[in-house]
């Protein structure tokens, strides 16, 4: 699966204080994870993925990564996780197409398709496994990331530590929004206001660039 814009947007955005255990859920290839042991050089790094392939091909990017010693892939749904420590900070960019059309390709589909199951699962698991100033953080449509919300501090008791707008120009409506959920509140200037893609058709921002540039080699 080709890297996509949302999940180098979370993996260089996501963001906690001297953080010693990072959890990525739905892992993908492990772009995100990867770059988050690139961030923070403290942490070790967990990621999970239901997908076999995807999993496998994880652990190959990681095991050939100088990250190797601080960064894992195991194949396992998110309902089969049991880690043995809480995290300071779980990050996913989750499938989201909750009533859109499936696509054709099985694997896809599993990457794009979900239900609210899958939502409630990884709150009451975050509620659980982050430690008490950790974080969750994720990648999402606004109406979706809303609804999170809504659920984070209404159900579970947790509370919203920040939002960060994306957009793909400065004239148009955010198009995803990175949202920070924990037990209590936390101090995330990288979490507020709004990041715009495009300064013109086909040209970055400079603060795309900014934020990218440690990663992407055409930066």
């Amino acid at each position: 699966m080709k890297i996509n814009t949302d999940g180098v947007l979370l993996g260089a955005v996501a963001f906690a204080t001297n953080p010693v255990r990072i959890l990525d859920i739905g892992t993908g290839t492990g772009v995100i994870a990867l770059m988050l042991a690139q961030r923070f050089p403290g942490a070790t790094v967990a990621a999970i993925e239901m997908d076999a392939t995807a999993a496998r091909l994880a652990g190959k990017n990681f095991i050939r990564s100088v990250f190797a010693e601080r960064i894992s892939a195991q194949e396992v749904a998110l309902a089969d996780f049991q880690p043995e420590k809480p995290f300071d900070l779980i990050v996913s960019n989750p499938p989201f197409f909750l009533h859109a059309l499936k696509n054709r390709d099985r694997r896809k589909q599993v990457s794009r398709h979900t239900n609210v199951l899958f939502y409630s699962q990884l709150l009451e698991r975050a509620a659980m496994w982050l430690e008490e100033k950790g974080s969750l953080q994720l990648i999402l449509p606004v109406s979706l990331a809303e609804w999170i919300e809504q659920r984070a501090t209404g159900e579970y008791g947790m509370v919203v530590q920040g939002r960060l707008a994306i957009r793909s120009f400065v004239s148009q409506p955010p198009i995803r929004r990175i949202v920070a959920i924990g037990k209590l509140p936390s101090a995330l200037p990288a979490l507020t206001g709004d990041l715009v893609i495009y300064e013109d058709k086909g040209i970055y921002s400079p603060a795309y660039r900014a934020l990218l540039k440690d990663f992407f080699v055409a930066f």
